[in-house]
């Protein structure tokens, strides 16, 4: 299975993440998001303050029950330029490029060893609490399916 299948669906919470990072509410964006999915709790992401303004995305990913938990992380200075996707602390040779349009919206460009394959745009809810996440997958180049996506983020 490649480690960029989950990149995607994580590029969505970065997507959103960076929506609410504006200076009076870098608190609020902080602490830990849990993924939805149809059985139950998915993928959870740990966002802290980083780089100079940036925040760091920590992902932790189980794979299958009972499998090692994979950690995956992203550090980004929400300008648009690609940040290195961390596996194991190894770059995986995946970048994102995060960039925050306004308070609710923002938008990454996905890329593998510099071709892009795939975008997401992300909207966050007017009380904070939920995520939504809409990613286009063009290319297998990241090792994802071709295709629309929407994924559900909940603040724990």
């Amino acid at each position: 299975m490649r480690m960029s299948r989950f990149t995607c669906a994580c590029a969505a919470a970065v997507v959103w993440t960076i929506a609410s990072a504006a200076p009076a509410r870098a608190q609020t964006i902080t602490g830990t998001w849990v993924q939805q999915t149809s059985n139950g709790p998915g993928m959870t992401m740990i966002v802290d303050a980083c780089c100079n303004g940036g925040r760091r995305f920590t992902y932790r990913i189980q794979s299958a029950p009972g499998a090692d938990t994979i950690l995956m992380s992203i550090d980004s200075p929400l300008d648009g330029t690609d940040a290195p996707v961390m596996i194991g602390g190894k770059p995986s040779g995946e970048t994102m490029g995060i960039k925050r349009i306004d308070d609710h919206h923002l938008t990454a460009v996905l890329k593998m060893n510099g071709a892009t394959f795939g975008m997401s745009r992300a909207t966050i809810s007017a009380d904070g609490k939920t995520l939504t996440v809409e990613s286009e997958i063009t290319s297998a180049a990241g090792g994802g399916t071709p295709g629309k996506t929407t994924e559900t983020w909940l603040r724990k």
